[in-house]
């Protein structure tokens, strides 16, 4: 509740969702742009205007503007149609769609938690590359309806391309595309091993990613140097996902079996409901927590975050008490310290927590925090190390 966690769980790659501009919802899922998506967008647009150009002269250069601008819209809204189809099948198995952000890779969709079988795995896979190719489809009925000569029928010829394109290389068996993903389902169903099948997948990720990064750098040297580049750097992007995929298999590994109690902290951060607000800033200053439990008789009655602090005027923190501005327990998200930290990760990581108050019955007995869990993981890795040699 503190600060936001990024978590990204299946579209086309993996990557940390950095700040977004939120633009609507569907679905009741946010929609945002990252800033790159303003770069990747203009250099789209400036690439058709000049396809446009060359394969139709006879067009006005409004004509070439239109027809690109239109085209390079319509791309984005194919690949958040391919989010959508991922979201709406998580959404089918009851699996929280956090967002869905455009960037400059395309798309990022993150949802609360990873699929708790193989075969909920498959079909949120797949569900991406189906919706390309049905698009892809759509479109080339259009060529079909409109000559090519025409704006509409050249806009439908280039995304009904794009389209197919976009199905079939997210097909490729490398982690984390969506084939990468239909590829550990299948290997989840065979083995019945989650981690052994994110291992396997992960090896064929990378290698997916070296090839890519090979063939990007031989093509630069053979003069092709932007798509060239290009294909390395998307190589490079894949191969960090791929590694890190990997890595969170040894991060699951190390908190199995572990329970919430075993990561708690039991000296807890508290603060007086009638502590004025003023106070309560300084409070923050002298001790650096950015959250702390506002308990009365035992019993935890809110919560007190730098957030709740700063949506009061500053005017009126002097005349304001903390039980007036903090974020009473019935919006609070609580564990038990019999959970599994595994569990409560996922939670944390679903709902954008990094703080959470431990209860036992209604008495308040711990604080779990991200920072704790980062602690247990790197000592588990770090155990795991020693105990192999």
């Amino acid at each position: 509740m503190c600060r936001r966690l990024s978590r990204y769980n299946g579209v086309e790659m993996k990557a940390a969702s950095g700040p977004g501009i939120r633009i609507g919802r569907i679905l009741g899922i946010p929609i945002s742009l990252h800033p790159s998506w303003f770069i990747v967008f203009a250099l789209i647009t400036l690439s058709l205007v000049t396809h446009f150009a060359g394969d139709h002269p006879h067009w006005t250069r409004s004509q070439h503007w239109a027809a690109g601008i239109a085209t390079s819209l319509l791309f984005f809204a194919s690949v958040l149609f391919h989010e959508l189809a991922h979201s709406v099948v998580a959404l089918r198995y009851r699996i929280p769609v956090v967002s869905i952000t455009l960037f400059i890779f395309g798309g990022l969709a993150r949802i609360g938690r990873e699929p708790s079988s193989a075969r909920q795995e498959f079909f949120i896979a797949v569900a991406g590359p189906f919706a390309s190719f049905f698009l892809a489809g759509g479109f080339w009925m259009l060529t079909q309806a409109f000559p090519p000569s025409g704006m509409v029928g050249a806009l439908a010829a280039w995304l009904a391309q794009i389209n197919f394109i976009l199905a079939a290389f997210n097909l490729v068996p490398g982690f984390p595309l969506d084939g990468g993903r239909i590829f550990r389902s299948v290997v989840w169903a065979w083995t019945k091993n989650y981690e052994r099948a994110t291992r396997m997948a992960s090896y064929s990720g990378q290698l997916l990613a070296y090839l890519m990064i090979f063939v990007g750098i031989w093509q630069a040297l053979a003069g092709n140097w932007v798509g060239g580049l290009w294909l390395a750097f998307i190589g490079w992007f894949l191969l960090s996902a791929a590694q890190e995929s990997y890595a969170q298999v040894a991060i699951r590994r190390s908190l199995r079996g572990l329970r919430v109690s075993d990561i708690m902290g039991e000296e807890l951060p508290v603060v007086d409901r009638s502590l004025s607000l003023e106070d309560y800033a300084h409070e923050l200053l002298r001790t650096g927590r950015r959250c702390h439990l506002v308990v009365g008789d035992g019993q935890l009655l809110g919560m007190m975050t730098v957030h709740a602090l700063n949506r009061v005027p500053r005017e009126e923190w002097a005349h304001t008490s903390i039980q007036a501005a903090m974020l009473p327990r019935q919006s609070i998200h609580w564990a038990r310290p019999e959970d599994p930290v595994l569990l409560l990760l996922e939670r944390m990581q679903g709902e954008d927590i990094n703080q959470m108050p431990v209860l036992a019955g209604d008495q308040v007995v711990g604080m779990v925090s991200r920072d704790a869990l980062l602690r247990m993981v790197q000592l588990h890795l770090e155990l795991g190390d020693v105990t192999e040699q």
